[in-house]
C-alpha cells in the first residue's frame, strides 16, 4: 500500500452555527482542520495510508487534535508536543452576498515553535511514496520552513513523488523571508504542481492570464524554471455567491492541455477545505488513474466538499465515482 506523508500545521476552527455571526452567536462549534491535515484525512477516506507530520500543544487541546486525528484516520506518530498553544482560528461562514470571514491565531502557536531537530525524516519517509506540502507551512514561521525544507531534501534524495500547492498568503511571511523566493527555491525540490497561473505568477514573477492559453503558457514556463516539475494541475473556481460556486479541472502533463465538466454547487455548505479535498483527489489519482480521470476524480472531490460541514472531507470513493458518472442530482439513496 502507498504511504502517503502530509506536513503542516493542526489547528482549532471555531465557527458559530447556522450561519450566524459571532457576535450573534452564544456557541461556538469546534472542528479541527488545517490545509494539510485536510488533504491527509480525505486521503485517509480513500483509504490509503497516511501520516502527518506536525506539532501540538502540550495540553488538553493537543490531546483532542490529535485525537481528532486518529478518529479521522490519520496516522500521528509524527505528531510531537510544546509547551505553546494550539493554532486557531475562527470562521464565519457566509451566505448568499455575503462573504465568509476569518480571524487566525497561529504566529506564535504550537508549530511555529516546531523544532527541525526532533523530527526524524529519514525514519518518517521510509517506505513513503507521497510526501505532500502547501505553501501555508513554511510561511509560519523559519523553524517551519527549515523543517520542511529538511523533509523535501531527503524526500528528494529517496526519490519520493513530491507534491505542492504552493499558495502565498500575504498575511504570513512575518519572520523576515520573502516569500515569493522562499516558494521557488522549495517548488525546486517537487514534482507535482497543483495551482494555476496567479500561482505561478507568484513564484515566477511573471504576468501570465488567468485563462487557459495563459495556463498552458504559464504552466510551461514553470517546468522549464524547474524541471523536476512534470505535471500541473488546477481548479477554476467561478463564485456566483458564498452559496453558488462552479468549478472545473484544468492541466498541463507536459505535453497536453486537459480539461473536465464544470460542476455545479447550488447550495453550498461549508467552502473550507475544498481546494484540500481538490488535492488529495489529485494524489489519489496520481497512483490509481490516467491524468485526465485523475483531473476528473479531483473536480469532483472538490465539489463534494462544499457539501460537506467542517474542514474535513468526508466523501467516500463510492461518492466520487457516482459524481463521475453523472449521478449529480441528489436523490435519496436506500
Amino acid at each position: 500500500m502507498s504511504k502517503v506523508v502530509t506536513f503542516g500545521e493542526v489547528m482549532m476552527r471555531l465557527s458559530p452555527p447556522e450561519n450566524r455571526r459571532v457576535r450573534q452567536s452564544h456557541q461556538l462549534e469546534i472542528f479541527f482542520g488545517g490545509t494539510e491535515l485536510n488533504v491527509a484525512s480525505s486521503l485517509a477516506n480513500f483509504e490509503m495510508q497516511v501520516e502527518q507530520v506536525s506539532v501540538v500543544s502540550n495540553d488538553f487541546i493537543g490531546e483532542s487534535a490529535i485525537a481528532a486525528m486518529r478518529h479521522l484516520g490519520v496516522g500521528v506518530a509524527a505528531v510531537t508536543k510544546v509547551d505553546y498553544p494550539l493554532g486557531l482560528y475562527f470562521l464565519e461562514n457566509g451566505a448568499g452576498m455575503r462573504p465568509s470571514q476569518i480571524s487566525y491565531n497561529r504566529l506564535n502557536a504550537a508549530f511555529a515553535n516546531i523544532d527541525p531537530e526532533s523530527i526524524n525524516w529519514v525514519e518518517i519517509l521510509d517506505g513513503c511514496t507521497y510526501l505532500h506540502w502547501t505553501g501555508i507551512t513554511p510561511g509560519i514561521s523559519e523553524s517551519a520552513y527549515k523543517t520542511l525544507k529538511d523533509g523535501l531534501e531527503i524526500a528528494q534524495n529517496k526519490e519520493i513523488t513530491v507534491t505542492t500547492d504552493p499558495s502565498y498568503r500575504s498575511n504570513l511571511w512575518k519572520y523576515g523571508k520573502n516569500g515569493q523566493e522562499v516558494l521557488a527555491e522549495l517548488t525546486g525540490f517537487s514534482n507535482i504542481f497543483i495551482g494555476g497561473a496567479n500561482e505561478i505568477n507568484e513564484i515566477l514573477k511573471t504576468d501570465f492570464e488567468n485563462n487557459p492559453d495563459g495556463f498552458i503558457e504559464a504552466s510551461k514556463e514553470l517546468i522549464v524554471t524547474f524541471p523536476s516539475i512534470k505535471k500541473v494541475f488546477n481548479k477554476v473556481r467561478t463564485s456566483f455567491s458564498a452559496s453558488w460556486q462552479k468549478i472545473y479541472g484544468q492541466a498541463w502533463t507536459g505535453t497536453e492541455y486537459i480539461t473536465t465538466d464544470e460542476l455545479e454547487i447550488s447550495n453550498v455548505i461549508d467552502r473550507i477545505g475544498t481546494g484540500d479535498a481538490f488535492a488529495a483527489g489529485i494524489i489519489y489519482g496520481l497512483e490509481h488513474y490516467d491524468s485526465q480521470k485523475t483531473l476528473e476524480f479531483a473536480n469532483a472531490s472538490c465539489a463534494l466538499k462544499h457539501t460537506i460541514l467542517g474542514d474535513n472531507s468526508l466523501v467516500c470513493l463510492e461518492e466520487i465515482l457516482d459524481v463521475m458518472q453523472g449521478s449529480r442530482n441528489g436523490r435519496i439513496k436506500r
